[in-house]
Order: structure tokens, then sequence, then C-alpha cells
């Protein structure tokens, strides 16, 4: 009887590892939102990091997270770093670049798991509105992978981009 059982346990980490193994290796997770505020008054709210304590759907998960802020004040070579509890852990952000329609950030996740990938928020103007596109990719380790085998990263990461888009939204849109 245990024999059968070993079995079935290898036989179900082989088709996890198999199934992981098809996973891609390089993700992204996108989402939009209409904001009834002109690329100008939207811009700020991204481009610098004192700004994302309004908006940002993580900043409300750790109250007592510890925050750091380095290089320029805002825009390119802005840095923001944090280290909380464990539903936000601990990373850094750069701003790599920025024009009036992107801001590019480099993302580098220090824990719960490691990772280093890329957002982007692109701002189009739509009339008297911008349309806001957060956007984030980077690669995929096995680990990962592993984990996509039960849950994508769209469903982890994208309910959090819908969350910060509708407060970034009420934020630029309550400032008019």
């Amino acid at each position: 009887m245990l024999k059968i059982v070993a079995y079935v346990v290898i036989a179900l980490v082989a088709i996890i590892l198999g199934l992981a193994a098809t996973k891609p290796d390089a993700f992204q997770v996108q989402r939009s939102a209409s904001i009834q505020a002109p690329p100008e008054k939207v811009s700020p709210l991204i481009d610098d990091f004192h700004s994302w304590g309004s908006w940002s759907p993580w900043e409300k998960l750790d109250p007592a997270m510890k925050k750091t802020f380095s290089g320029t004040a805002s825009g390119k070579g802005s840095v923001y770093a944090w280290e909380g509890n464990s539903k936000v852990g601990a990373g850094r952000m750069e701003i790599l670049d920025v024009t009036p329609s992107r801001v590019a950030i480099k993302l580098d996740f220090i824990r719960p798991f490691e990772g280093h990938n890329v957002a982007e928020f692109t701002l189009v103007p739509q009339g008297g509105s911008t349309q806001v596109t957060w956007a984030m990719h980077g690669p995929t380790p096995f680990v990962s992978k592993i984990m996509q085998v039960f849950v994508s990263m769209d469903s982890l990461i994208g309910k959090d981009f819908e969350t910060g888009l509708a407060n970034m939204k009420a934020v630029a849109e309550s400032s008019k």
C-alpha cells in the first residue's frame, strides 16, 4: 500500500513539473482605466513615489510598512524601497524613464519571492480624459512556473492593478 501511495505522489509531482515546464518564460499583466483628468494631472501621481500612498493598493495592507525614498524627489532616478508584513513583503522601485506619455519603473521584489520586473504606465490623452494603462512584465523563473500551474500571474496581480487604477481615478478626479 505504501508503494502505491509513493508512486501516486511521484506521478503527481511529475505531472506538476511537466505542466510547469510548459508555462511561458515571461509574463505580462495589464489593466487600463479612463480617468477624467488630463495627463499632466495624472502623471505626478505616478512619477512621484510620495504620491503613491494616495492610490497604491498595497499601501493600505500594512500601515506600519517602512518606506524609504532616495534619489531624485520625483521622475527619473527616484527610488522607493519598502519593507512590510507578509502581505506587502519587501522590495525596491526605481523610475527609469519619464515622458509625457509613459513612466517606466524597475521593480525588484526581495520577499516573499525574489523577482525583477518592469512596470510601465502609459498615458494617452482622450479629449479631457486620460486612458491610463498599468502593465508589469518580467521573466518567469521555474518556481513561478510551478506556482502558475495553480494560479496565474494575471489573477494574482490583476485585481490589485484594477484597485490601484480605481484609486488613482478617484484621486485625480477629486483634485480637478
